[in-house]
């Protein structure tokens, strides 16, 4: 393979994996945007979407090989059925953990999502154990050849699901009424408020939105690499480094985020070391936490105040 060809490949390679870190950095700008909250808990989100689509697609063994599950559902409504039961959980981790410490500061609800990781963690533990779990490929065939490249047809589903759900979130934000109200609390909470928009109702919704997106992150990701228990924390490190680079302020900057560290890592990995690879994105964490946090934090910490989270 020509040089010009592994590019190609670096490329090909750096967009699916970014499409995944641009999932997951989307459900991060949207609970940040109408909270001022940055949700640690983020990656567990794509671990459970996939770990029950999982069990209820396939025979599974849980609770250490003690319970075995056969439910044997067609893929597209097990996804279904994961992409609700997640979305569920990112109700409860605001019902039973953000609002509950509404008055709380912001750095005090990040502590609160990290602690929320934490628990999700075990209990995904203690379900699932430390196996590795996959899908197959949602659709059989050889791959594409795109120059001297190759994209696989699993690829080419990562990079569709980040496209239509970007298109979607577009669509809602700007031609409901629901997402106007959100975008609303986002601007000014306090405002709208006063227009009579409930800034809690609007948080609870931005959790389970959140939590939807990431899930469906986790669904498409499983057919390429193993999930296991433990994989929430480093997703949520790319998630978070993705929508930071975007400015943690849109959606569209969250895809473009997670497309730039994707292809920076593929390259990195190909051109330098695999082993590279997670130390450049800390790297770039870093860099940019050193540049925008301390004004994200700044800037944002009334927001949650505001709106009485």
């Amino acid at each position: 393979m020509s040089l010009q060809d592994q590019l190609l490949q670096f490329l090909l390679s750096g967009i699916t994996v970014g499409s995944i870190y641009a999932l997951i950095a989307l459900g991060f700008v949207t609970i940040y945007n109408v909270t001022g909250i940055i949700n640690f808990a983020q990656g567990e989100f794509a671990v459970y979407g996939a770990l029950i689509a999982i069990t209820v697609f396939q025979k599974s063994r849980l609770l250490s090989g003690n319970v075995n599950i056969d439910v044997g559902w067609p893929l597209p409504v097990a996804a279904l059925f994961s992409i609700g039961v997640t979305t569920l959980l990112g109700l409860l981790l605001y019902r039973l953990g953000i609002q509950t410490a509404r008055k709380a500061s912001t750095l005090s609800m990040i502590i609160i999502t990290i602690g929320a990781a934490l628990v999700m963690k075990g209990v995904a533990l203690l379900v699932w154990g430390t196996d590795p779990f996959r899908l197959p490929v949602f659709t059989q065939g050889t791959p594409f050849k795109i120059g001297g490249a190759i994209l696989t047809r699993q690829s080419v589903w990562v990079i569709a699901v980040t496209a239509v759900l970007l298109l979607l979130l577009y669509l809602f934000f700007n031609y409901t009424l629901t997402g106007k109200a959100l975008r609303a609390c986002s601007v000014n909470s306090g405002a709208a408020r006063l227009m009579g928009i409930n800034p809690q109702r609007m948080a609870l919704l931005a959790f389970g939105l959140s939590a939807a997106i990431t899930a469906v992150a986790g669904i498409v990701i499983v057919p390429s690499t193993f999930m296991t228990y433990d994989r929430g924390l480093i997703l949520s490190l790319k998630g978070f480094v993705a929508a930071t680079i975007g400015g943690m302020s849109s959606p569209v900057g969250a895809v473009v985020g997670g497309l730039l560290l994707g292809i920076l890592e593929a390259f990195s990995a190909g051109l330098l070391s695999s082993g590279y690879k997670d130390a450049i994105s800390f790297i770039v964490l870093f860099i940019v936490l050193a540049a925008q946090l301390g004004g994200l934090l700044r800037g944002r910490t009334v927001v949650a105040e505001q709106a009485g989270l």
